[in-house]
């Protein structure tokens, strides 16, 4: 069962659970792959969870994979979805995702009770672990074989 199911939280160090992301995870690395997955979550009228590659934060940064998932929200406003930046193990780019806005990070370093920490103050959560996920290929740009790939996956989730 992975942490962006509907009937799953984050447990903070203190057991207790709060702040959760919505429906299905859809790794993400480009625009096109962020609306393919947007796209299906409309079709299937259910929420989706784009999240960034692992370590993206120290890659393209909180201002690029932010920009995506505006560009995607925007093409598909009616669909209900969140957003998770993967920090890795770097506590900067956590500290700036949380500044940027990004009311989910994904973290795992030194100092995390600290970092959860700030984050609360956010009102944004920290996964330690990235959740169950479809990766789609990297080097495909066809939006039909992306929506394919993407409804197979989040239509498994509905049922």
């Amino acid at each position: 069962m992975g942490l962006l199911q509907p009937d799953v939280g984050h447990r903070r160090g203190d057991g207790e659970t709060y702040l959760k992301p919505i429906g299905k995870a859809v790794t993400v690395i480009s625009l096109v792959q962020a609306k393919a997955a947007l796209a299906a979550a409309e079709a299937l009228e259910t929420p989706v969870t784009l999240m960034s590659a692992p370590g993206a934060a120290a890659n393209v940064g909180a201002g690029w994979f932010d920009a995506v998932v505006s560009l995607a929200r925007d093409a598909y406003p009616s669909v209900s979805v969140a957003a998770v930046l993967d920090c890795g193990d770097a506590p900067g780019h956590a500290l700036a995702a949380l500044r940027h806005g990004f009311k989910f990070i994904r973290y795992s370093g030194p100092n995390q009770r600290e970092i959860e920490e700030i984050a609360e103050g956010y009102e944004a959560s920290v996964l330690t672990e990235r959740p169950d996920t479809i990766e789609l290929e990297s080097d495909v740009d066809d939006v039909a074989i992306l929506d394919a790939a993407c409804r197979t996956w989040l239509k498994n989730s509905c049922e």
